[in-house]
């Protein structure tokens, strides 16, 4: 992994960066292992799945729908149960996903209002609605734990759309 993953910290609704500066397919995978981490060890599950089930979204910025496929990779790859969007959707229909699926939550590739040369992580709880600062604090905690202890983002390719 590399240095820059403890600059990656979840603002209003998200993370966000500047693609192929600090917005890359990497720290995706490393962010999205700090998700997989935090769904997998919740106390506060709402849904009775046997193991979590993640929406994963993206909208039309360069590269939002790799940067989909490579999240839903590595969430498959930790025992998540995921639905990857067969194209791209807005943030308001992939937090209605989370709700008339039950799911446990969601990852939304997107940078919302930012300039184009950025893109964007947003995880939605079980509400479909933004995740709490409590929420995105656990998972900057695993992002932080991940980082101390070398643990790398798990592999697969197995993904349903």
């Amino acid at each position: 992994m590399n240095g820059r993953v403890l600059q990656i910290s979840f603002g209003t609704d998200g993370w966000r960066g500047i693609i192929a500066d600090d917005f890359t397919f990497d720290n995706v995978r490393i962010v999205t292992q700090a998700i997989a981490d935090y769904l997998k060890n919740s106390d506060s599950r709402l849904t009775t799945h046997d193991s979590p089930l993640l929406i994963v979204g993206y909208d039309t910025r360069f590269l939002s729908d790799r940067f989909a496929r490579e999240a839903a990779c590595v969430a498959a790859a930790n025992g998540i149960n995921v639905l990857l969007t067969d194209s791209f959707a807005p943030t308001p229909a992939v937090s209605y996903a989370v709700v008339v699926n039950n799911a446990d939550g969601a990852i939304m590739i997107t940078a919302s209002h930012n300039p184009p040369r950025y893109n964007g992580m947003k995880f939605k709880a079980p509400y479909g609605g933004s995740a709490t600062p409590a929420i995105t604090g656990k998972i900057e905690q695993s992002l932080e734990f991940n980082f101390e202890t070398g643990k790398k983002p798990a592999a697969n390719r197995h993904v349903r759309r």
